[in-house]
């Protein structure tokens, strides 16, 4: 077969219907993850007895496990051996697993991100009246996490690709629209194509909503 550049423009209109489930899967992933991350993150900087080394293992082990791996386990294996989990869908089980499987990954920047912190800004906190939640809240935290963004940005632009390998457990994302769509034409190549210059198309505006949060964050230090 010839390779016909006018299919590539065919399918990008069929295929951005999909978007939408891809984001989704993504940007929930994102915020679940970073609100485990900063718990893990906590736990392993204050040296929590017990939670601290539990937390360890958790790192540890998402760390190494592939994705793949980390979703057919949240997909199949928790429903057998937990059977009250069996109401547990496709799209919650890749965005549960996308999320614990990343989390580990932020645990370890947002942890880099708070140590980036001078603890003098605590006992400034401190010496004003605050207490250390109030102090972490409106000092600490607003600091790690402008330190914080740029790894966050490459994280969810990761998500977004990660997320591709939801059709694996039935969820129809834009990657998996691509399949039908090439299985259906026969036009693989075209239809590859069409899926990757949407998938570069997202992460370049991600990239530039990461730049302007990132200056907007580096406003007061200026």
């Amino acid at each position: 077969m010839n390779f016909d550049t006018a299919f590539i423009f065919e399918a990008i209109p069929k295929l951005l219907k999909y978007l939408p489930m891809t984001l989704m899967l993504a940007v929930g992933s994102m915020l679940l993850a970073c609100l485990m991350g900063i718990v893990l993150a906590l736990i392993i900087n204050n040296k929590i007895f017990i939670l601290s080394p539990v937390a360890k293992v958790y790192i540890s082990f998402f760390r190494s496990v592939p994705t793949l791996v980390t979703l057919f386990i949240f997909y199949v294996g928790i429903p057998q051996i937990f059977p009250d989990f069996t109401f547990i869908d496709a799209i919650t089980a890749t965005i549960v697993a996308l999320s614990f499987k990343n989390a580990a990954y932020l645990a370890e920047e947002f942890r880099g991100a708070l140590n980036a912190v001078d603890s003098g800004q605590m006992e400034a906190c401190l010496s004003v009246g605050m207490t250390k939640w109030q102090g972490f809240r409106r000092v600490i935290l607003p600091q790690a996490m402008r330190v914080a963004v740029p790894s966050l940005g490459n994280y969810l632009i990761m998500l977004v690709k990660e997320s591709s390998l939801a059709f694996t457990v039935g969820v129809t994302d834009i990657f998996a629209q691509t399949k039908i769509l090439a299985s259906n034409s026969f036009r693989f190549l075209e239809s590859y194509i069409a899926v990757a210059l949407i998938y570069w198309a997202v992460t370049i505006v991600l990239t530039m909503l990461q730049g302007k949060l990132e200056k907007a964050m580096s406003k007061p230090y200026r």
